[in-house]
């Protein structure tokens, strides 16, 4: 019997750990994030999938939430960087400058990540203060889209030497769903030596 209550109080401890966790506000919020997204393919005047695709679309797969992949990094601004053209999965060459280089640490190791801006979107009200951050890791062409993945910013309202960088809403490019659309190609100096198990995976993965 004691030992009954025992195992009891046990399960107890671990659901109601298990509930909180799941309930933190920053797990809300990158909830919120996939339930927008998924929303997103869901609608077939949005969705980047196939029209064969959709009809059976019921969620993009994504990595568990880690609030371990929230780091806040050094920025490291770069004006007098160039303009240069990315490349892309076509022949489409889209102007781009590089902001500034985030540093940041992982799992004890140093890394940095370029951040950049597109010229064209500069002009719109919409987008002016939007920041590019495309990156490979090592889980590109397993678990995650081998042609890497994206993730969106936002200029600092403030002046800062620093960034939120939150690889839990890291998204693949359109191409991971279909070849009709062209897609930045992450540049080489972005691609991390590490892996990086959050945001989406690649797409037909399940959780």
């Amino acid at each position: 019997m004691k030992n009954a209550i025992f195992v009891l109080v046990v399960s107890l401890f671990f659901t109601n750990c298990t509930t909180s966790q799941e309930n933190t506000p920053y797990q809300k919020e990158i909830k919120q994030f996939q339930y927008k997204l998924n929303t997103h393919y869901a609608n077939p005047k949005e969705s980047p999938l196939t029209k064969e695709d959709i009809k059976t679309f019921k969620s993009l797969a994504f990595f568990n939430i880690n609030p371990k992949y929230r780091v806040k990094a050094r920025l490291e601004l770069t004006p007098n960087a160039p303009i240069f053209k990315m490349k892309t999965t076509t022949s489409r060459m889209p102007l781009y400058k590089k902001y500034g280089i985030a540093h940041f640490t992982l799992d004890g190791k140093e890394l940095s990540l370029s951040i950049y801006q597109n010229q064209n979107l500069m002009n719109s009200l919409e987008y002016e203060n939007y920041l590019f951050l495309p990156f490979n890791d090592t889980t590109n062409g397993t678990s995650s889209y081998g042609g890497g993945r994206f993730i969106d910013l936002e200029i600092p309202e403030s002046p800062t030497d620093s960034i939120i960088i939150d690889f839990n809403k890291a998204y693949n490019p359109y191409c991971a769903y279909n070849a009709n659309y062209s897609c930045p190609i992450p540049p080489s100096e972005n691609n991390l030596p590490v892996e990086i198990p959050a945001g989406v995976k690649a797409y037909g993965k399940h959780h």
